[in-house]
């Protein structure tokens, strides 16, 4: 019998350098864990025919359903397909169904048939097509002994739509015990994974219910998982429960974003904003105009990186610039100052600081950084150390502002 149901195997030269990371298993995974499907196994190995073959002769020994990708196009010279053709001693023909699904594509597309664009068609002798609907290399299926093994190209976009038009509903009707798998995610900021598992009550969550954590920084993902019946309410009364204590922390959920979310808030609040970055470089305008509908709050920004920057446009006075700094507390608001009386906007936030990895000093180290937030009634400032390279602080900046923002508009809608 095999020791576990599905595996999941990558062929791509640079997983193993450093150079890339396996998307293409994240969204197997991702599918799989969706539709009730838990795989067992992971493997990567280089673009080499003999570890490929290798992989497979492991696999299909110990795995009732693999899972591959890589190794498919005409550049690589049917490496998967070969080693695959050898796993299963059966010789290597030019498959016509495959062949005609090439040719129709470069009729399609108006490419002209490459004599090199036939490898695509060289797969063992008894594999069923997989249709690409996406490109042009076909997919197979082989079956040994009592695994069956899915080959698909290594092109992200045309894997996952091969797989879950072809694959997917194929597993469905040779392992349909499997148990649909509902899902919630929370999206907390301001708390660390140790912080919220001890504020989590664990005793009170119905049965069934598995949490897990992973990270998106600076945001901790919880995600509740259940199965089976009444999995549904279940989650409900424990998203109700977490949310008791972790609620004040919640940035998003499940597919929303953090900065989606925030400019809905401005929105409905009725708020106008305007934003003058620093060391964030326009990370955070670019963050909140990434989402459609931003135009119904978001009015201007300006990256005023050097002080001449913040002189002239945000009216800083040149005296704070001297005496203080730009990475100050009186710079910060005298930037969100400027910025409002030029705009005319509800909210301006200013962003100054040191992302690094230069230009700290004892005083000011590398991670110091200053958000301001200009209101129609009041100034606010504070000062933040944050920890990591150039792009953690940058990123934790923009989030700390998102913070401010979220919460300064459900105080506004609370007070309407």
């Amino acid at each position: 019998m095999p020791s576990f149901d599905i595996a999941i195997l990558t062929t791509a030269e640079d997983l193993l350098s450093g150079d890339t990371t396996d998307s293409n298993s994240s969204v197997v995974v991702e599918i799989l864990t969706r539709h009730g499907y838990r795989p067992r196994c992971s493997l990567a190995v280089s673009d080499n025919e003999k570890e490929i073959f290798a992989a497979l002769n492991y696999l299909a020994q110990q795995a009732r359903f693999v899972i591959v990708s890589g190794g498919l196009g005409s550049g690589s010279n049917a490496l998967t397909a070969r080693a695959a053709a050898r796993a299963l001693g059966l010789p290597l023909v030019i498959h016509e169904e495959a062949l005609e699904m090439v040719r129709r594509w470069c009729d399609n597309h108006h490419q002209p048939m490459d004599p090199a664009n036939e490898r695509q068609a060289l797969l063992p002798q008894s594999a069923q097509v997989i249709t690409n609907p996406e490109g042009m290399t076909p997919g197979f299926s082989l079956n040994k002994n009592q695994c069956r093994m899915f080959f698909l190209p290594g092109t992200l976009v045309e894997m996952r739509a091969m797989f879950e038009q072809s694959v997917l509903p194929q597993l469905k009707q040779d392992y349909p015990e499997a148990q649909l798998l509902h899902r919630r995610t929370l999206k907390l900021f301001g708390l660390t994974e140790v912080r919220i598992r001890t504020m989590i009550p664990a005793g009170r969550l119905p049965e069934g219910i598995d949490i897990s954590y992973t990270q998106d920084f600076p945001l901790i993902l919880v995600n509740l998982k259940a199965s089976g019946e009444e999995a549904e309410e279940r989650l409900d009364h424990a998203e109700a429960l977490l949310l008791q204590v972790l609620g004040d922390h919640l940035m998003a959920r499940d597919g929303q974003t953090a900065e989606g979310n925030v400019g809905q808030l401005l929105t409905h609040a009725g708020l106008t904003l305007a934003l003058a970055e620093s060391c964030t470089g326009g990370l955070l305008s670019s963050m909140l105009t990434r989402h459609p509908g931003a135009s119904a709050f978001f009015n201007r920004a300006g990256i005023t990186y050097a002080d001449a920057a913040k002189q002239h446009w945000l009216k800083v006075p040149q005296a704070i610039l001297l005496h203080h700094g730009s990475v100050s507390e009186p710079c910060a608001r005298a930037m969100a100052t400027g910025l409002r009386q030029e705009s005319g906007t509800d909210l301006a936030l200013a962003i100054t600081g040191i992302a690094g990895p230069d230009g700290g000093t004892a005083e000011k180290p590398v991670g110091t950084v200053f958000l301001a937030l200009a209101g129609t009634t009041e100034v606010h400032a504070q000062r933040y150390l944050f920890a990591g390279d150039r792009a953690r602080v940058q990123r934790m900046s923009a989030f700390m502002a998102l913070e401010w923002l979220r919460r300064f508009a459900l105080q506004h809608l609370d007070t309407d």
